[in-house]
């Protein structure tokens, strides 16, 4: 089983109109709502995929109900630890430019906390796990470091796709995955990355500093680059129009796992993982699995050892 642990979930507010005029009343073309949150981008995607998971995570008041029942409605198991605080909602205005208003986090109480753990502490052999997103307020930056450690212990696989403090720390718990974007490398190393090169350079870097088995760096429109303890691979992703960037490099992550759940070879896995990112970029929203397919033939893979 996947298990995908989203401390930070949201139900996004999607609203798109003309143009933003602040101190007026402003009226929306279209709303909509969504569910947010990385780790929960992983569920969606996996089960565009074919791919069972059970989302975990905290969920709370009217917002955390109607966050349930839509990933329910959408054949995602969830099995959230409820919470007291509504679950936040962010705000997306869409015009000329997109603004953005993340509403604050909801507190989680220590039962909380230890509810969640106590779920992780189940995992067996077998299992993944990914590790996904902002940690609330509340909640210790090493959670990330904690949670990783109670999990590998049972002999779970372990992805990690965090940033900032939370991320610096949950390195250290050795996960078996680490997927940093390029700003989160660069933040990671206090460093500045101009090109593959270098993307590669960091990545390796980071992969025998903490003796990570693969480290994936997704790098927008330059596709992604893979490093294992058997050398670097760099993706050029396939051609195609920039629909919607919300959740592409969670797609990816999606696609790595379900790819690794085929026995796909490294090349593959890592063809399949940017295509499936590019399928999210090129569509309204996840990618279709058929989409996937046929992008992922067409995804260049160079060796860079």
């Amino acid at each position: 089983m996947i298990y995908t642990v989203t401390l930070n979930p949201a139900l996004d507010y999607i609203v798109s109109l003309d143009a933003l005029t602040t101190g007026s009343v402003n009226r929306a073309h279209t709303e909509q709502k969504e569910p947010g949150g990385k780790g929960i981008n992983v569920s969606r995607m996996l089960h565009n995929l074919g791919e069972q998971s059970t989302a975990l995570g905290f969920a709370g008041g009217f917002s955390g109900d109607w966050l349930t029942d839509r990933l329910t409605r959408e054949g995602i198991q969830t099995s959230f630890t409820p919470i007291e605080d509504d679950t936040r909602i962010n705000v997306k205005v869409k015009e000329q430019n997109e603004t953005e208003i993340n509403a604050p986090s909801p507190a989680i109480s220590e039962a909380a906390q230890a509810q969640l753990q106590d779920q992780l502490s189940r995992v067996t052999t077998g299992d993944t796990v990914v590790f996904a997103g902002s940690v609330p307020q509340t909640l210790p930056q090493n959670i990330y470091e904690t949670m990783i450690l109670e999990a590998k212990s049972k002999g779970a696989y372990i992805c990690l796709d965090a940033s900032g403090e939370a991320f610096q720390h949950g390195l250290k718990a050795v996960p078996d995955m680490a997927k940093p974007n390029q700003h989160e490398l660069e933040e990671l190393f206090n460093c500045e990355i101009r090109n593959i090169s270098d993307a590669a350079h960091y990545a390796e870097k980071l992969q025998t500093t903490y003796g990570i088995n693969h480290v994936l760096v997704s790098l927008a429109g330059e596709g992604a680059v893979l490093v294992t303890q058997d050398g670097a691979l760099h993706a050029r992703p396939p051609a195609g129009a920039l629909v919607n960037s919300v959740g592409a490099g969670d797609s990816s992550v999606a696609g790595f796992l379900a790819a690794q759940l085929a026995s796909a070879s490294v090349h593959g896995t890592l063809a399949y993982s940017v295509a499936s990112g590019s399928a999210t970029a090129f569509s309204d929203g996840f990618g279709a699995k058929a989409d996937v397919e046929k992008l992922a033939e067409e995804v260049k893979i160079t060796d860079l050892s």
